[in-house]
C-alpha cells in the first residue's frame, strides 16, 4: 500500500509540473502573436549621429514690377492696356474731329447711330475744353479691349485699323490749330505709345498721309502742325 501511495503521489506531482510548463508555453506563445512580431528578416536601422545642421529652406517672394516701371510716374494708369489682351501696335494715326465741339461720348453716339459701328472709332480722344477738359485725354472702349479701330478706312487689308492706334483731337483744324494744351497732351501720349510699342517717328501719320489710304480726307486739317509736333517729340 505504501508503495502504491508513493507512486501515485509522484505521478500527481509530475502531472502538476507538466501542467505548469504547458501554461507558461501557451502564455508566451500568445504574447508573441499579439505583439505582432511576425518573422522579419530586415535588419535593424542604424542610427548615425551627425553634427551637420540643416537650415530650413526659405522661398523668396518675387514681387512683380509695376507696369509703369521705366515710365513717367505721371502717366495715367488707364493708358496701360489690361494685362492679357495687349496687342503689338505698329503705327499711330492722328485725326481731328472736324467739329468745334465734342468728346468721346458724343462721338461714340454718332458712330453708333450714324455710322452703325460698334462705337467710337478712335482709341483716344483729346478734348479742347468744349465738352471735355482742354487737353483731357479720354480712353475709349477700343483701347481698353485692344480691338481694331474704325478711323482709317480703305487701307490694304485694313491694316491701319488693325495695327495703328487712332488718336482724335477735338476741333476743326481746317479752320484753326489745336490748343496748346491739346498739343502738350498729344506729345505726352504719343511719346508713351512710342516707347511702349517701339513705334518710330516715320510710323506716325496724319489721317490723309496714312499709307494705302485713298479716301481723299483732309484730316487732320491744314492747321495741324505736324512738323512742329514731331519736333516736340524730340526728333
Amino acid at each position: 500500500m505504501k508503495t502504491l501511495f508513493y507512486n501515485n503521489s509522484k505521478t500527481i506531482k509530475l502531472w502538476y509540473k507538466l501542467m505548469i510548463i504547458k501554461k507558461f508555453f501557451v502564455f508566451g506563445l500568445c504574447l508573441f502573436v499579439l505583439s505582432g512580431c511576425v518573422y522579419n528578416d530586415e535588419p535593424m536601422p542604424t542610427i548615425v549621429q551627425t553634427n551637420k545642421i540643416v537650415e530650413p529652406k526659405v522661398f523668396k517672394h518675387i514681387k512683380a514690377e509695376p507696369r509703369w516701371i521705366g515710365y513717367d510716374k505721371n502717366v495715367p494708369s488707364n493708358w496701360f492696356p489690361p494685362e492679357g489682351v495687349e496687342k503689338g501696335w505698329k503705327a499711330i494715326v492722328i485725326h481731328h474731329s472736324a467739329q468745334s465741339r465734342g468728346n468721346a461720348a458724343i462721338f461714340d453716339e454718332w458712330h453708333r447711330n450714324g455710322r452703325h459701328w460698334k462705337g467710337v472709332g478712335y482709341d483716344f480722344v483729346i478734348g479742347n475744353g468744349s465738352n471735355s477738359g482742354n487737353g483731357q485725354v479720354e480712353v475709349t472702349f477700343r483701347w481698353r479691349e485692344q480691338i481694331a479701330g474704325a478711323h482709317v478706312g480703305g487701307t490694304p487689308n485694313n491694316w491701319a485699323n488693325e495695327d495703328a492706334i487712332g488718336i482724335c483731337l477735338v476741333g476743326n483744324f481746317q479752320n484753326s490749330p489745336p490748343t496748346s494744351r491739346q498739343m502738350q497732351s498729344l506729345v505726352k501720349l504719343v511719346g508713351f505709345l512710342q516707347k511702349r510699342y517701339n513705334i518710330p517717328m516715320n510710323k506716325i501719320y496724319g489721317h490723309r498721309d496714312t499709307p494705302g489710304y485713298t479716301g481723299g480726307s483732309l484730316c487732320p486739317g491744314r492747321y495741324f502742325p505736324m512738323a512742329e509736333f514731331k519736333s516736340m517729340l524730340g526728333y
